[in-house]
């Protein structure tokens, strides 16, 4: 990593900032060039710091939004979920922060040609690739209003990629209906799976 990208982080109180600092280091010493092994690592549990992922993919550190990528993705590569616990780990300790609703957003969708047929290939706001399949298998939330779904896909370990509204269209777009154990189900289809968002009748079909 370069030196432009191990700016400074953030301004933060003396005490939070030095914390923060500490956790840089042991991030950049865990590696931070990709997904770190963190299953590997056992370390303590130091409690939880005041670090959030916004619904709308914003990082922020003591209230003020975390304005360089290259930081983001550092704290993203040893970012992992623990239960219902979002926590960041080093092999030094582990601290958790809080995600509003999932940690990545789904920014842009393409199709490739599989051995099983056509793959949805997703980019993240932080440019992994997922391509849709068992083990980044895509889900389905109920939303607000009747007949709304929210979709996600699995990028890795317990961590969900919400899609954009604008690439949710896109996806229903390619929908088809099929039979699941009897009800026809409107769903989108990708190496191979079929992953069902709702009942045909429930969009007329």
């Amino acid at each position: 990593m370069s030196g432009s990208d191990e700016a400074a982080p953030p301004p933060a109180p003396a005490a939070a900032g030095g914390r923060l600092d500490a956790l840089l280091s042991a991030v950049r010493a865990a590696g931070g060039r990709g997904p770190a092994p963190v299953e590997l690592w056992d370390p303590p549990d130091c409690g939880d710091m005041d670090m959030r992922i916004a619904a709308d993919g914003t990082w922020f550190y003591g209230g003020t939004p975390i304005g360089r990528p290259a930081l983001v993705r550092l704290f993203a590569s040893v970012l992992t979920r623990e239960g219902a616990r979002f926590v960041l780990k080093t092999p030094a300790e582990k601290i958790g922060i809080t995600v509003e609703d999932a940690p990545f957003l789904a920014v842009d969708m393409a199709q490739e040609e599989g051995e099983s047929g056509p793959v949805l290939v997703f980019r993240t706001n932080l440019d992994d690739l997922v391509r849709c399949g068992p083990g980044h298998d895509l889900r389905f939330v109920p939303g607000a209003q009747a007949g709304e779904v929210i979709p996600y896909i699995h990028v890795r370990r317990g961590l969900d990629a919400r899609l954009t509204r604008a690439l949710a269209f896109d996806l229903a777009a390619l929908g088809e209906v099929r039979d699941q154990a009897g009800t026809p189900m409107f769903g989108v289809a990708s190496s191979g799976e079929f992953y069902p968002m709702l009942p045909a009748s429930a969009v007329g079909l």
